[in-house]
């Protein structure tokens, strides 16, 4: 099973792209993470940023491609660690890619929403959009740390 991280943003800090790379890592063959990066809508001073939001959820699902695609949004559900390794668990059996869209600065676009399984809240705060690529890694590293009784995770 491949799960595949698509994020809106080019433009990201050495910080952010080696905390990410630390965890997807360490992630087995059987459970690879890749992270895609989608340029940005424009956004023009005085221009309407629905059009910007809407040209990166086109970008976002064109990418994801024929995935299951879950969003990562703060209005969505949010999970323990052990809740993330039951559904990580479900994801592996099932065997196809897994799409976790992260969308820009203005959000997601319905498109997204109405294409997405689910939506994963990483915490009720609005999290800066490069962090969540490293809090993502990590959390998925931890889920299947636990599935696999690794005392990685010792809660």
């Amino acid at each position: 099973m491949r799960l595949r991280l698509i994020t809106v943003g080019t433009r990201v800090p050495e910080w952010i792209r080696t905390g990410t790379e630390e965890y997807r890592r360490r992630l087995p063959p059987e459970c690879a993470l890749e992270v895609e990066e989608i340029p940005p809508g424009r956004r023009a001073k005085g221009a309407d940023p629905a059009r910007a939001v809407r040209v990166e959820g086109e970008r976002l699902l064109a990418a994801a491609g024929r995935a299951r695609v879950w969003l990562l949004d703060e209005r969505g559900a949010a999970w323990t660690t052990r809740e993330l390794a039951g559904r990580l668990a479900g994801w592996m059996a099932d065997g196809r890619e897994v799409a976790l869209l992260v969308g820009g600065a203005d959000g997601l676009d319905p498109a997204c929403r109405a294409r997405a399984e689910g939506v994963w809240s990483l915490s009720r705060l609005t999290l800066p959009h490069l962090l969540v690529r490293v809090l993502v890694a990590e959390q998925l590293y931890r889920a299947w740390t636990l599935l696999r009784g690794h005392p990685y995770h010792r809660a």
